[in-house]
Formats: C-alpha cells, structure tokens, sequence
C-alpha cells in the first residue's frame, strides 16, 4: 500500500517541482483557496493559537494574520515540493544568508555546532547553507511512516550535502563523530510541544507556561558545542534572508535552561516583527493547563 501511495503521488509531486515560480505561485494561490475556505484545514487550531499568543491584538488584524498566514503556509510546502529540482544558483538567489562570516568564524573554533531555529518562514531551504560551510551538516528530523516518501526527502536533502538524522539516530551519531573528532553543525527546530511526559522544563512563551524540548541545550553541553541561532526572515514572495546569531561558546558554563529560554524569547521576538510567517498549524500550547 505505501508503494502504491508514492508510485500515485510521486509524478504529481515532480510536476510541481518543475513549474516555473511564477505558475507554482498561481498554483499556490488555487491550493489556499481550497486548504482555506473549503477544507478548512486545522482552522480552530490556528485561530486559537493565535488568539492565545496574540492577545493584544484585535479580532480583525488576528484574521488578517490567520489568512496571511495559510498564503505563507501553501507557499512554502509547494516551494518544500521544488526543492526537488530547484538549481543551486536559483537557490543562492531566493535565500540569502546574510553574514555567513559569523558563522564560518565559529567553525574555526574547531567545536561542533548546535544551529537553533524555528518553524519560522522558510526552514526547509536553510539546507542550502551546506554549499557554504566545511563542517557536515545534520538535519534532526521526525521520520515518515511511509518509508519510500521517508528515502524520498532523504534524497531531496542530499542534493544540498544535507544528512537527516531522526531523533533515534541523533545521540549516537553526535557521540560517534565526537569520538572520531569529526566536525557537524547539528540543525534543532526546538520551539514546538514536547511529549508532556518528558518534558523537565517549563517555561513561558508568548506568555504561556509550556513544556520546553530541551535536548539540544543539553546535547550541547555534554558534547561541548558552540550554539548559534539562525534567524529566518521572509523578505517577499519566493525570498527569504538568514542571519546567524551566536548564543553561547561556552555551553557548560551557562546554568541550565538558559539556552533553552534564551532560544524562545529569540523566536518571540521573530513571531512579533510577522507573526504570519510562524507555523501556527501545530498544537504548541496544547500542554498549557497540565
């Protein structure tokens, strides 16, 4: 059944890959249509998580952020779906990392690195950032359940020298090349809900006491790596900038939790400048009352 699934949606998913921009932006445009005002793809869940973040904001500029952000929303999944065949100069063109010296200067130091990000504007094409750098590049990722589709996005990061990690795989991976002494800079998407049953921190965010994944901060102390944060920022349709922030070098000596804080106040500051570039689809604040 899974292959009968990949052989059905596969040619869809590389025709839309092949579309110039400006058809695939069209095309985006129809699917909004029908994910927004037909479907009505997890409605309730945006316009709560936005009501509950953004309280101070009224009624009509919330659903002015909810419609803004379903635009956002289809966009980057058909721009996920061009990845597939988009060229390396089309790709250095739309997203721009604009001091990637900073960056560079950490590899430097000769320590691996943590890059913190959120699911902020367009995260899937920060893999592009593996043209540019010498260390490998690891992507923590949670694994389809359809293995061809799971090889299939595998595939797709490999074109930008990009190695996906799921979580299973990630600890012995980091203590493999720590041993060996070989380099990574190791990519945590952190800002959504832990299992609550895991979770051993709480804290606020836009407001809110939630559970925090924490793994990150503490896989970056035991292994001693420098953390960055990538800040993304979506300039117009189809562009997007990256900016590296340097958190910590010295992740032992910081007090417990403080990575973990410092990287959400660093994405609320991200969701005020454009909250409609956040991904509000995920029940981030689901663990609120526990």
């Amino acid at each position: 059944m899974q292959l009968i699934l990949f052989l059905i949606v596969y040619p869809m998913i590389w025709i839309i890959s092949i579309l110039p921009f400006r058809l695939l932006y069209i095309f985006s445009d129809g699917v909004c249509f029908l994910v927004y005002n037909i479907i009505g793809y997890r409605k309730k869940v945006v316009r709560d998580n936005i009501a509950m973040a953004l309280p101070h904001l009224s009624e009509k500029e919330r659903l002015d952020i909810e419609k803004k952000f379903y635009h956002h929303l289809c966009d980057m999944f058909l721009e996920m779906i061009k990845t597939m065949t988009i060229s390396q100069k089309e790709m250095e063109k739309r997203y721009v990392f604009t001091n990637l010296d900073l960056y560079l200067d950490m590899e430097k130091k000769g320590k691996s690195i943590a890059l913190l990000c959120a699911h902020y504007a367009s995260y899937e094409w920060a893999i592009s950032m593996n043209y540019h750098i010498t260390f490998e590049g690891y992507g923590i990722y949670k694994k389809i359940n359809n293995n061809y589709f799971d090889k299939l996005v595998k595939d797709i990061r490999s074109r930008f020298k990009a190695t996906l990690l799921s979580t299973r795989e990630t600890i012995p991976t980091i203590e493999r090349n720590a041993k060996t002494n070989h380099m990574g800079v190791y990519g945590f998407a952190s800002d959504q809900s832990p299992i609550v049953s895991k979770a051993n921190h709480w804290t606020e965010f836009m407001g809110i006491k939630v559970p925090v994944h924490t793994g990150a901060e503490m896989l970056a102390k035991r292994f001693d790596m420098n953390v960055i944060f990538m800040k993304n920022k979506k300039i117009k349709r189809g562009y997007y900038e990256a900016t590296f922030e340097l958190m910590v070098d010295n992740p032992k000596e910081v007090p417990d939790f403080q990575i973990s804080d410092e990287f959400l106040r660093r994405v609320e500051k991200q969701i005020y400048e454009a909250p409609e570039f956040y991904l509000w689809t995920h029940k981030r604040w689901k663990h609120r009352k526990k």
